[in-house]
């Protein structure tokens, strides 16, 4: 299969399902785009908006429209020349009744044949959890639970069961005993022992009793099967058991007493005691777990992927639907979250034949992705922060730092932020998890004369340093390779930790040997597996640690420039010259031409445009300065004093200010949804930041302060000075922003890898974080407009162009530019797909204004050109009328061969000799050059 030309990523619902996106199908392949990019459709929790939270690999979701429905959308987008790039989820699924594996481990322990599916561990040695899974979704300590009634016992035609609320788990098998035989001998006396319905019991116990222990065999399920069929047929036949049982689970559950027994939950808890799982508090998981989670979130299990019946199991479906062509590719979520992800892609890669295959994975800094992986590439989050990072002002890192500073009074490194940061998670969300790695670690370094006198506590505190100060999201180090870089990852961390704790220096040097797989040379093979099997798993940490302690917190406190807080980004660094992202994007055309290119995800933090709007804020730091000194003395007596203090403190007020700007809506009308949207993300943003509040124990007074500020600054009224000090402002960074926000679409189109576009973002893309960016897409207003500007561009290029650059508020020149851009590439897609990476150069006064670059291959060429750094040209001026600044600033050399181009936007032809730039950009703000082919034109 070949690689898709651009992706179009939809998030289906039980509000978006397959049928709702069959009427989407004519207006993706009109659009131009070639793959639709689907968010999980199998089985999942019941009302799920994203589908993560897997409940059965083998069956297309129901609540989506299920097997059949997929199959027909999936044929009638083939029809139209639409692949499907699946998102799928191999390392988790969602802790719930409707999980069938996982019920079936909960009801059957050692006996369920799916035992070892879940990464759990039964031999924990707190004796509370050995043999049981920790289950923590009660919201108050169990023992209030239980004295409350909050948790009982039921029955229905699955058996009987254990209920809290909306959560539902099995009750073993063998526990039924303890119901079933509750009074038997009053019910012998009601309806005699030659009952048939009484018999019938009697045949139930037998069964339940001889039941073979531990033998999850075919037999042994076909036994349980008839023990709850004839139980259901029984209770609902016969009304002298159906009293009987009834009553039976009111002395249970505590509602009727039982007669000698002074505590009526005291039978229940003994029945609860007997499961195969624990019920606790949801905050116990922070210190006491015994099951890996997906990051932190209690109701998502990992899976043992990396054993191969678990891998068939949860993969079959997809392989098969990879095989019948309904797949044309995968994109695999999570992958740091596995075992062993290299030999995960091996054996996926193999499964899947050329099916293209992408991995989400985010890098740091300079960290390579492992060339050895066969995939495509990863799903973008590089490109994104490159491209961000390119029209941020670097040369203005000190100015922001110091009106950062000055204004909110931190003066704390990024780096050190994150460290600390880290060590909180730890402490209040991970510790479990942590606890059980040194506990494994522990009991294979008494084995090494090394680590022999190493503690246990002293192992857990070396191991939380080391954690704290990984500079990466995670290594990939196994028995069959170690890359240098992954060395010399292992060793910073130490180093780093060693620094802030010399007297962990032996421990630390132990736990790096043992890292990096530095066995003793007498270990024995089965030793050197042990080992090796622990420093794998302790790969399987720091990614969620880094990822709540960067992502999901870091990201919430460091606001000096709120762009630079994207996933896959660095709060720490301050733009990118255009030499360096030619130097990125010339290494991505030799090592990952068909990697993603995204610029929205469902995991982003802001929505494509307001980020760049942010990014244009970074060149107007006087500006900046200036506007705050103001905000601050008018918004004063807007705040509340909660004891001592006023609130918002400063630094949330400084996060407020650019959350507003970069997402202040275009349109007036959407202003009162704004605000309540406005709401919702402050108080997601100081929980996540951990200051102020957190979803442990939010701060609701706190929150209340902050939302109410909010509230009181946009407040429509006459004299409002803040709005008045603000508007200025907002025009200004949004003019610049359109501007940009068109760049960024070019560069999307025209740099190496695969453009893939988030649902609704063909307009303005103003919105938050999750779940905000998950809001309902009208696609038949998307339809009309596209099909208005394909007439439009057919009857007269010059003057739609004209008509768009005069209103970019209404989003159609985004929608315009994007359009355009991939019909370049549907016309020449070897070019843009296989095409080299070649910096264009250009001379004049305003060159260094001027960012661009050429992709050539056979004989085919083409040529981006974006303005960026153009803030100081546009005082109070629209950023689309400043062609004349281009007077006298041309092209220097062309391409190869290459002696005419002809812009994709405007239709216009220009001569590779004289390209001046004042005419490229004469008709429209951004320039995508084609030659070679016909000029790109619909087919």
């Amino acid at each position: 299969m070949s690689a898709p030309l651009a992706t179009y990523r939809l998030q289906f619902s039980p509000t978006f399902t397959f049928t709702d996106c069959r009427a989407v199908l004519d207006y993706l392949a009109a659009l131009g785009v070639t793959h639709i990019y689907a968010s999980p459709i199998f089985r999942a929790r019941p009302g799920s908006t994203h589908g993560y939270d897997v409940c059965d690999h083998k069956e297309i979701n129901p609540e989506l429209g299920g097997e059949e429905e997929f199959r027909a959308l999936a044929a009638e987008a083939k029809k139209r020349g639409l692949g499907w790039i699946q998102d799928i989820v191999p390392n988790h699924m969602a802790v719930s009744g409707d999980n069938r594996m996982l019920v079936d481990v909960l009801e059957n322990g050692p006996s369920s044949r799916y035992y070892h599916y879940f990464d759990i561990d039964w031999d924990h040695p707190y004796e509370s959890i050995k043999g049981r899974m920790l289950a923590p979704f009660l919201g108050n300590f169990y023992g209030r639970t239980l004295e409350n009634g909050e948790i009982a016992i039921g029955f229905d035609r699955d058996g009987f069961f254990v209920s809290y609320y909306d959560l539902r788990f099995p009750l073993r098998i063998d526990s039924y005993l303890r119901i079933l035989t509750l009074g038997l001998d009053a019910l012998r006396r009601k309806i005699g022992r030659d009952s048939p319905d009484f018999i019938k019991l009697l045949g139930i116990l037998y069964t339940i009793k001889s039941l073979p222990p531990d033998d999850p065999q075919t037999d042994r399920y076909d036994q349980i099967y008839f023990v709850k069929q004839m139980l259901y047929e029984l209770i609902e036949t016969s009304p002298p058991v159906r009293e009987y049982v009834q009553g039976n689970l009111a002395k249970v559950n505590g509602t009727e007493e039982i007669e000698g027994q002074g505590d009526r939950r005291a039978l229940l808890e003994n029945i609860l005691y007997e499961q195969y799982f624990r019920l606790s508090y949801w905050k116990v998981a922070g210190e006491e777990i015994n099951y890996r989670r997906f990051f932190s979130i209690n109701d998502l299990i990992s899976l043992r992927v990396e054993n191969e019946a678990v891998f068939r199991h949860s993969h079959g479906k997809i392989l098969e639907l990879v095989r019948e062509g309904l797949f044309s590719g995968l994109r695999v979520d999570h992958i740091d979250g596995l075992y062993d992800p290299s030999r995960y892609l091996r054996r996926l890669r193999e499964a899947v034949g050329d099916a293209y295959l992408v991995v989400e994975k985010i890098c740091v800094g300079d960290e390579p992705l492992p060339a050895f992986w066969p995939i495509a590439g990863s799903t973008g989050y590089d490109f994104m922060n490159a491209v961000c990072h390119l029209f941020v002002d670097g040369t203005r890192e000190k100015a922001f730092e110091k009106i950062y500073a000055g204004y909110t009074g931190r003066r704390q490194r990024a780096e050190d932020l994150v460290v600390w940061k880290k060590r909180r998670i730890i402490e209040t969300h991970m510790y479990g998890d942590v606890e059980n790695l040194a506990r494994l670690i522990n009991a294979v370094s008494s084995l090494d004369r090394q680590g022999f006198d190493i503690t246990l506590r002293s192992t857990k505190r070396a191991l939380s340093e080391v954690l704290a100060h990984f500079p990466v999201y995670r290594t990939y180090i196994s028995p069959d390779a170690i890359r240098p870089v992954d060395i010399e990852y292992i060793r910073t961390a130490v180093r780093s930790a060693k620094l802030h704790n010399d007297d962990l220096a032996y421990e630390l040097d132990f736990l790096e040997r043992f890292l990096l797989l530095q066995y003793d040379e007498n270990f024995s093979e089965g030793k050197k597996m042990q080992w090796a099997r622990i420093a794998m798993r302790f790969q399987q940490v720091t990614g969620p640690l880094m990822a709540k302690g960067v992502e999901d917190t870091a990201f919430y406190v460091l606001n000096r420039l709120l762009c630079l807080n994207e996933v896959g980004g660095e709060p720490g660094t301050f733009g990118l010259s255009a030499g360096a992202f030619h130097h990125v994007m010339e290494d991505r055309a030799k090592q990952w031409p068909t990697a993603m290119s995204a610029t929205a995800t469902h995991d982003t933090k802001r929505g494509e445009d307001a980020r760049l709007r942010l990014a244009a804020l970074s060149e107007l730091p006087d500006v900046w300065r200036a506007a705050l000194i103001r905000f601050s003395r008018t918004n004063q007596r807007r705040k509340t004093r909660i004891g001592d203090k006023l609130a918002p403190d400063k630094n949330d007020e400084y996060m407020l200010y650019q959350a507003i700007l970069a997402h202040y809506p275009v349109d007036p009308g959407e202003l009162p949804q704004f605000k309540e949207r406005l709401a919702a993300f402050l108080i997601k943003a100081v929980r996540e930041g951990k200051e102020r509040s957190n979803w442990l124990n939010p701060d609701l007074e706190y929150e209340n302060a902050l939302t109410d500020f909010a509230a009181r600054m946009l407040r429509a009224s006459p004299r409002n000075a803040f709005l008045d000090a603000f508007a200025p402002l907002c025009r200004r960074v949004t003019d610049l922003g359109f501007s940009y926000s068109l760049a960024q679409m070019v560069l999307k189109m025209a740099c190496p890898g695969m453009p893939d576009l988030y649902q609704g973002t063909e307009d303005w893309d103003l919105s938050f974080v999750d779940p905000d960016n998950r809001r309902p897409v009208d696609f038949a207003a998307r339809a009309k407009r596209l099909a208005a500007l394909e007439k439009a561009f057919d009857a007269d290029p010059a003057a739609l162009c004209a008509s768009l650059i005069a209103a970019p508020e209404d989003g159609r020149v985004k929608f315009f530019t994007l359009w355009r851009g991939l019909c370049a590439r549907r016309a020449q897609p070897a070019l843009f797909t296989s095409g080299a990476y070649v910096p264009a150069r250009f001379e004049g006064s305003q060159a260094k204004r001027l960012f661009g670059f050429w992709r050539t291959f056979e004989g085919e060429a083409a040529l981006a050109i974006v303005p960026r750094r153009i803030a100081a040209l546009s005082r109070g001026e629209s950023v689309f009328a400043l062609g004349g600044i281009w007077e006298d600033t041309r092209l220097m050399e062309s391409a190869p061969g290459i002696t005419e181009l002809t812009d994709v936007m405007t239709g216009r032809r220009f001569s590779c000799g004289e390209c001046y730039i004042k005419d490229v950009l004469r008709d429209f703000p951004v320039a995508l050059l084609v030659s070679g082919k016909k000029e790109a034109e619909e087919e």
